[in-house]
């Protein structure tokens, strides 16, 4: 099993603990921002050079999302 192999497993486990803690999809919000605050502490700590690659990142969610907004599915 290679690395993204198992980080999907981690994902994974952690979705399901998610998920058993707080039923309601609605308060997963604060976890998923959670989650990006973290990314981008991780991402500017190793390397400031790094913010802006974040914040394509960002633009390119915000895509993602307004396409499953639009067509119901995940790209």
């Amino acid at each position: 099993m290679g690395k993204e192999d198992e980080l999907r497993d981690i994902l994974d486990e952690v979705v399901n603990s998610i998920s058993m803690t707080q039923g309601n999809p609605r308060t997963w919000l604060s976890w998923v921002v959670y989650l990006l605050a973290r990314l981008e502490e991780k991402a500017t700590s190793e390397n400031p050079t790094y913010k802006d690659s974040y914040l394509d990142m960002l633009a390119a969610l915000q895509d993602e999302l307004r396409n499953r907004m639009r067509t119901g599915g995940w790209h």
